[in-house]
């Protein structure tokens, strides 16, 4: 467990919390290995990957790399395979495996909240994370799930990945009027969007509690609205936090599934140091 070199990928990535996240388990469980942040975009991407020595042993993938990541892994999990999308590279043994640690990410993080199961859920945005909150949702035995986006056209896909997962998918437009009653609602739209501030007292009026899965902009305007309610809001850092540790699992053992030493101290150093940024 000595001498690897793990890094974040993407493009923006000066705002990257997960060094620090990263950097603080490793010391904890007394590992040599070092973990940084690069900036990447699509273009560069298999240059960079290619230009990679031995000492790297994994890549966390944030956006927009996550299909060309999929594209470059060799081998690739079930969460992988059911979203189209990877966050996590491991490059060992001469090959490149991909894992989807998203997904995990938001069922771990609802559950520390209580949130376990959930029937009828809203989605906010359609890109790549949604991808990934729809797979999360199944998984935690969601029947109904609402795709609310500024192009509903754009949910098209999410409609049919829907039908895959045995989940009712409907796309709507984001500026809905009247929402109706959904037990939780997943935002995935950037923490720095403009959301006129009546669409997000709607939503929030209809909306259960709130995973705003941005981060790293204080309080959103779908915050706001919702601590306004007294409903429970979750803040994206509880993903990065939860999606981190499956990171760290599977540059440890390959293993998603297998805990790591300690664990429960581990994500408690990882915690701290999150808030501490």
């Amino acid at each position: 467990m000595s001498g690897h070199v793990l890094e974040v990928w993407g493009d923006p990535i000066a705002h990257s919390l997960s060094p620090s996240v990263h950097t603080a388990a490793y010391a904890h469980l007394g590992w040599d290995w070092t973990y940084g942040r690069r900036r990447v975009g699509e273009d560069r991407f298999a240059a960079e990957l290619a230009g990679l020595d031995e000492r790297y042993r994994g890549l966390s993938c944030t956006m927009p790399l996550k299909s060309v990541a999929f594209a470059a892994a060799e081998s690739r999990d079930d969460r992988s395979e059911l979203t189209g999308a990877v966050n996590t590279l491991l490059l060992t043994e001469g090959r490149r495996r991909g894992y989807n640690t998203d997904v995990g990410g938001i069922v771990r993080a609802l559950s520390e909240h209580g949130i376990t199961g959930v029937e009828r859920a809203r989605i906010l945005g359609a890109g790549a994370t949604a991808t990934s909150a729809l797979v999360a949702l199944a998984e935690m035995g969601a029947r109904e799930v609402e795709i609310l986006a500024r192009r509903p056209a754009a949910a098209e896909s999410l409609v049919a990945r829907g039908e895959r997962l045995g989940v009712a998918v409907q796309a709507r437009a984001l500026e809905v009027s009247t929402p109706d009653l959904r037990e939780l609602t997943i935002s995935t739209i950037p923490a720095d969007a403009a959301i006129p501030a009546a669409t997000a007292v709607a939503l929030a009026d209809a909306g259960g509690a709130l995973f705003d899965v941005g981060y790293g902009h204080g309080s959103t305007a779908l915050t706001t609205a919702w601590h306004e309610t007294g409903a429970l809001a979750v803040s994206g850092e509880a993903l990065l936090l939860h999606q981190a540790l499956l990171q760290i699992r599977i540059f440890a053992t390959a293993d998603v599934s297998e805990p790591l030493p300690d664990e429960g101290a581990v994500l408690a150093v990882m915690r701290r140091a999150l808030v501490g940024g």
